[in-house]
């Protein structure tokens, strides 16, 4: 008989504090994966994610930073316990501290799909680079590989428009 997978979520966003791990895939499915995540200290990329997202804070609040279709850069604030929607294509960074953790939900990406993560000048809002992943295995956490290859190259954190550097964690 089949095992549905129950998780306590509060017990499993404490391991990850504990551990320093920044993700604890909790199941990937052909439609479906979920996965809690432990808050960065720094985050400034805008991941864009083939499939839509659903974010429920377990502990503390995000500030999840998004762009619009025009470009322009918004904010919207989830307190815990409070979840948010997240539609394929947006580009959107959520920005939380290390000692909190949220539920993402998602759909597990199909073959050659592509999730695209990106960079602007913090000085003039031009873009800066994009990184992108093929996600066979979201235990494989992207999202630190996008920022190793990132911050490790002084010329993808230099602005081309106003020469600011963006400053490595």
């Amino acid at each position: 008989m089949y095992q549905m997978p129950i998780v306590n979520l509060l017990e499993t966003g404490k391991k990850l504090s504990e551990t320093k791990k920044q993700v604890n895939v909790l199941w990937q499915e052909p439609e479906s994966l979920a996965f809690v995540a432990r808050g960065r200290d720094y985050r400034s990329e805008f991941h864009i994610n083939p499939s839509d997202e659903m974010m429920y804070m377990i502990k503390g609040e995000m500030r999840l930073h998004y762009r619009t279709p025009e470009g322009k850069e918004e904010v919207a604030i989830l307190p815990e316990g409070s979840a948010i929607y997240t539609p394929a294509g947006i580009p959107h960074s959520p920005r939380f501290p290390s000692d909190a953790y949220a539920l993402i939900t998602e759909r597990k990406r199909r073959d050659g799909e592509i999730d695209r993560f990106h960079w602007y000048c913090m000085n003039c809002d031009a873009f800066l680079h994009e990184e992108t992943f093929v996600v066979s295995d979201y235990t494989a956490d992207p999202v630190s590989k996008a920022y190793k290859n990132f911050f490790d190259s002084v010329e993808f954190r230099t602005c081309k428009k106003c020469g600011t550097v963006m400053p490595a964690p």
